[in-house]
């Protein structure tokens, strides 16, 4: 199955994934770049004084823009009659089912970051121990409390 027959992630989550992305390692920039500084009067210098933290902070800049794009492009989904089907991976592709019928229940949830973006993720909360949460991210609002609602009432229907 490819990704042109899947439903696709809201574009904002690709906004929401650069700035957590950038965060993350502008904190790692910034840790070089202290250990750099710690390092400035060693005489067994490997490279000059601020050459690791350019360094550092070009790399971060560079993953945190290219890595969210690819990452989008490779996440799809497609809620069928009896099932949800999750398809994601750069490197490693990961199919994942999960049959309606074994859902527990369903959250959608927003950090700071998707509250901002008015992108939200769904969380499938399913019967069993092992990879019995399942994440849906980067859907807008409204589209992950419909799913949600449907797969309710799915749930309901199968029950009674």
């Amino acid at each position: 199955m490819s990704f042109d027959d899947l439903t696709s992630l809201d574009g904002s989550i690709v906004k929401v994934w650069r700035l957590k992305t950038g965060i993350f390692l502008g904190i790692l920039a910034l840790a070089v770049l202290i250990w750099d500084i710690l390092g400035a009067f060693q005489s067994d210098r490997l490279l000059p004084f601020g050459a690791w933290a350019g360094m550092a902070i070009v790399l971060a800049f560079s993953i945190s823009w290219w890595l969210p794009p690819l990452r989008y492009r490779y996440w799809g989904y497609e809620l069928r009659e009896e099932e949800l089907l999750l398809v994601r991976g750069i490197f490693n592709r990961v199919h994942t089912i999960i049959p309606l019928r074994r859902i527990q229940h369903l959250d959608v949830s927003q950090d700071i970051f998707e509250r901002e973006f008015d992108v939200a993720k769904l969380i499938v909360h399913t019967a069993g121990t092992r990879s019995s949460d399942v994440i849906l991210p980067g859907l807008h609002q409204d589209l992950a409390e419909s799913l949600r609602d449907d797969m309710k009432q799915f749930i309901t229907d199968q029950a009674l």
